[in-house]
């Protein structure tokens, strides 16, 4: 350790410590432009000064990159640090007039105006190439470098045209410390909605905000160490060495007793439906979206934007977007009436944009589901009974022009309507994941007509499947809200925890049987079977039953062409035994 003191005040640092940082641990403020903890200090605004008496000699130093010595004497105020402070600020105020850091420190030090000529006073930028050593540096682009000399110097790509090597990390616009550098949009738009998720839009983050276990991971596609092999800065500021960039991806198996699948859904890809215009307009929004812009910590802090900025004076609000159609999925995905209806309510709280609400019927079911429709009714959204048949922005009348065109026709009112927005909202309907048929195939268990995972019975066993120890919960049966998925789920741990405690369970009475004296070893049944109960013998040539895996369903019985498949209880003898006393009685 090495001790020193800083404004007359001691303290004890490790070797290697910038006076900088020992200043920071006291509490001690010393101002800086163009220091960044993860860019070596390279000390270009000398904002940072601070006067050093060691071994009977005093210098001016520059603080962020001069490392503490055992019995250094520092002074943060001294009249001889406060003065060349200043005249480096007045240099830097001369040269980034339009700089508001700059201007902050000049005020903090007393200063009022520069006393050296300001040849552009919108200039922002101080030289500290922060920027350029990040994108060299730590990126490894080498995107952005310094031009020309002496007075004349100054940032910018190589001959002043878009470079291909920038990959668009905005790495130069983080480290700036002035604001002279900033990330706009090629088209001109402030707000791009197209790139909204459910979660944080960088390399670093959280699957959804309610992840279980929360627990970030690394997006290979958006970190910057996977594009260029540099940069790194996270595994370098991480103090619990978290963070792993050659961990590769790896499988793990293991046996379980049960398995619980909550493997989710997929919104419905509006762009499905040309009409709606979602992709070539910019203000049409899925639901996904906009959840994502009203969200307090989302990219507009919570506010509703169009793409330039502005505020909505009209907003429609569409139900049933890939849902309760006969193109797409005839079932009602059963979320959007209620999540739509508080879109409506939070428009209306956070502007005074009108409401209009597009729906086909309001399914609002549930506890406390109608009161909150009759609240929306008060506040003044107008609902509108039709589906939509288009949205388009070719304007009819003057009042339409620059607006976005809903097209509906109101059953209630028996007429076609055109209603001018700003902005669209799509409540887009829920999906079956993609991979369901792969899982499904994966876990032997059965798929209804429309994708979803089936139960054994709608009403006698709704979380249990034809396969022994595999239970269902949320949106892959089908179609719910978070309180009945949150009840499934609580169901089918249930479900998994007695079949635990209890240790064994009862098989099906009604099993499939094969004769093998005529058995003729075509092995039809094997393919069929769903529930790979079903194996062949080689050495016998004849296939063979596994009673704990068969449901007797029947196919293989069905499917036999020699007849040796038969269904216990349910033999050929036994139906026509049956059928005789019917006839006898």
């Amino acid at each position: 350790m090495i001790t020193l003191s800083i404004d007359g005040k001691p303290i004890q640092v490790e070797e290697g410590t910038t006076l900088l940082e020992a200043a920071r641990k006291l509490d001690i403020p010393i101002p800086t432009l163009c220091h960044h903890r993860v860019i070596e200090p390279y000390a270009a605004c000398r904002v940072c000064l601070v006067e050093v008496s060691l071994k009977g000699r005093t210098d001016l130093v520059p603080s962020c990159n001069t490392k503490a010595v055992e019995g250094m004497e520092v002074r943060t105020q001294s009249p001889r640090a406060l003065n060349a402070r200043k005249m480096n600020v007045e240099m830097l105020l001369a040269r980034a007039p339009a700089a508001e850091p700059v201007r902050e420190i000049a005020r903090s030090l007393g200063i009022t105006e520069t006393r050296f000529e300001v040849k552009e006073p919108t200039r922002k930028c101080i030289l500290c190439g922060l920027c350029v050593r990040a994108c060299e540096d730590i990126v490894g682009a080498n995107a952005i470098s310094f031009l020309e000399r002496g007075a004349e110097r100054r940032v910018s790509t190589p001959f002043d045209e878009p470079s291909e090597a920038c990959i668009g990390c905005a790495a130069c616009a983080f480290f700036c410390p002035t604001g002279a550098i900033t990330v706009e949009d090629l088209r001109g738009r402030k707000v791009l909605h197209d790139e909204f998720t459910l979660g944080p839009s960088t390399a670093i983050r959280i699957p959804t905000r309610q992840a279980v276990p929360m627990v970030p991971f690394i997006d290979e596609d958006a970190c910057i160490h996977f594009k260029t092999g540099k940069c790194g800065v996270c595994a370098k500021v991480c103090d619990r060495e978290a963070v792993n960039h050659e961990m590769q991806d790896e499988i793990i198996e293991f046996e379980v007793g049960s398995i619980i699948v909550a493997s989710g859904f997929k919104s419905f890809d509006a762009r499905r439906i040309p009409a709606y215009g979602y992709g070539r307009y910019p203000n049409v929004l899925t639901a996904e979206e906009f959840e994502r812009m009203v969200n307090a910590s989302g990219p507009t802090g919570g506010k509703i934007k169009l793409t330039d900025g502005r505020e909505p004076q009209a907003v429609g609000i569409v139900h049933c977007v890939g849902s309760r159609d006969v193109n797409f999925n005839e079932y009602c995905s059963r979320v959007c009436c209620m999540y739509s209806l508080k879109f409506a309510h939070l428009i209306k709280e956070k502007t005074n944009a009108a409401i209009y609400d597009f729906y086909i019927d309001m399914r609002t079911y549930g506890k406390g589901y109608e009161e909150f429709y009759h609240r929306l009714l008060e506040e003044g959204t107008h609902f509108i009974r039709g589906r939509v048949s288009e949205i388009t922005d070719m304007a009819t009348t003057d009042a339409e022009e620059g607006k976005l065109i809903i097209r509906v026709e109101d059953t209630l009112l028996g007429s076609v309507r055109r209603i001018p927005v700003d902005m669209v909202v799509l409540a887009t309907g829920l999906e079956p994941s993609l991979d369901h048929n792969l899982l499904a195939k994966t876990l032997g268990i059965s798929c209804s007509q429309d994708a979803f995972f089936l139960e054994r019975h709608p009403k006698l066993a709704p979380l249990a499947t034809y396969s022994d120890g595999i239970f269902l919960a949320g949106t892959c049966q089908a179609p719910r809200d978070i309180p009945d998925t949150v009840a499934q789920a609580g169901g089918a741990a249930a479900e998994a925890l007695a079949l635990a405690d209890k240790g064994t369970f009862a098989l099906e009475p009604i099993t499939a049987v094969i004769d093998k004296d005529i058995c003729a070893g075509c092995q039809i049944c094997v393919g069929l079977c769903p529930f790979t109960a079903i194996t062949f013998d080689k050495e016998q040539g004849v296939s063979v039953i596994n009673d704990a895996l068969c449901k007797g369903c029947g196919t293989c019985v069905a499917a036999c062409p020699s007849g040796a498949a038969q269904q216990k209880h349910f033999r050929d003898t036994q139906i026509f035994a049956e059928i005789e006393g019917i006839f006898l009685a």
